[in-house]
């Protein structure tokens, strides 16, 4: 995951890095806001992996189409702890941990702006 990096648009993009960090333990890596007090561009880190995100209306703009529909899917070693968490923070609960047939562990909530995020034991690839 160290090559692809997806990028969400948020309405209030402050507030949507405090719940990541909070509910799923993302690392800040860098905010820079425009001129506004807008996200232009920010990163969160997962071990290897990288998001980045910006308020809507700030960044580049061939980011803006799809606002609020993205999907991500994570890795974990372990589910169940960070289903607590991020339910703990307020996500919104879309399945609850459940052993699928091909072998992961699963779970997805939304974050507060709608986006869905899958959490799982299954890496693609390996």
């Amino acid at each position: 995951m160290k090559n692809i990096h997806p990028v969400l648009k948020y309405d209030d993009a402050h507030a949507a890095i405090d719940f990541l960090e909070r509910a799923f333990g993302l690392e800040r890596v860098a905010v820079h806001e425009t001129d506004d007090g807008k996200v232009a561009h920010a990163e969160l880190r997962w071990g290897d992996g990288v998001i980045g995100l910006s308020s809507l209306g700030a960044g580049a703009p061939v980011y803006e189409q799809n606002a609020h529909n993205a999907v991500v899917y994570v890795v974990v070693d372990e589910v169940d702890p960070l289903f607590e968490r991020a339910t703990d923070a307020g996500a919104e609960v879309v399945m609850e941990p459940t052993d699928q047939d091909y072998g992961s562990r699963d779970f997805s909530v939304r974050d507060p702006e709608g986006n869905l995020w899958s959490f799982g034991t299954y890496a693609l690839g390996g």
